[in-house]
């Protein structure tokens, strides 16, 4: 499970439920896997400074239509928190992720993403908040994600609207706290890492970096 999360827990949002307007930087999709044993999913967090209010909001595919899946369910997402749609049923897929209750989740969604196809989110309103284009078929250099969720490098990755090769695939125990599901899918459901911890080899080069740099140092000083 992942140890570092991005602000997420209740009294956040609590104090945060004042609610400003929602900026289209404040929603985004931070994780999504088209094909899996337990079903395909998408995850989005709120990456704002305040809860926002999911009444009235929707989720489409590439048909780009408002209204089509209703995410009213999610009520207040706060600060940080992570909210997960799947085609699947809500408490199969909790059960197969061993999702904590807090983690909120809306199934049985019928207008399911392909291996190339785009995920749009709507506010009350029918402005769109954030989509996201992918395909591996389509954009050369990035990843297919069938039993495996993709997952950006950084925050920064989010702000593109299609898919980048920073978008890359979930593996059990990376940065991203990622894990094999029951039935042998591999992601992060429901927690969004901000700041990546770094792997054990970027470690070992960083140690070894400032070894290098302290040696030269202790030459000098002995001339």
């Amino acid at each position: 499970m992942k140890k570092t999360l991005y602000g997420f827990g209740l009294a956040l949002l609590l104090s945060g439920q004042a609610g400003a307007a929602v900026s289209v930087a404040d929603i985004q999709i931070t994780e999504w896997m088209y094909s899996g044993n337990g079903g395909e999913f998408i995850e989005f967090t709120n990456m704002g400074a305040s809860a926002v209010d999911f009444t009235g909001w929707s989720y489409d595919d590439d048909s780009r239509q408002a209204g089509v899946f209703d995410l009213s369910g999610f009520g207040w997402v706060g600060v940080g928190e992570s909210v997960i749609i799947t085609e699947a049923d809500a408490a199969a897929f909790r059960a197969d992720w061993s999702l904590v209750a807090s983690v909120k989740v809306l199934g049985g969604y019928t207008n399911n993403i392909g291996r190339g196809d785009e995920i749009n989110l709507f506010d009350a309103s029918g402005s769109l908040i954030d989509r996201f284009a992918y395909g591996d078929q389509i954009y050369a250099g990035t990843v297919r994600t069938q039993n495996a969720t993709g997952n950006p490098l950084s925050a920064a990755d989010l702000a593109a609207t299609t898919v980048t090769a920073n978008w890359v695939l979930a593996s059990a125990g990376d940065r991203f706290g990622s894990y094999v599901s029951t039935r042998g899918d591999i992601g992060n459901p429901g927690f969004y890492v901000a700041a990546p911890v770094p792997e054990p080899e970027t470690y070992a080069m960083l140690l070894a970096g400032l070894a290098l740099v302290g040696g030269i140092a202790r030459r000098r000083a002995a001339r």
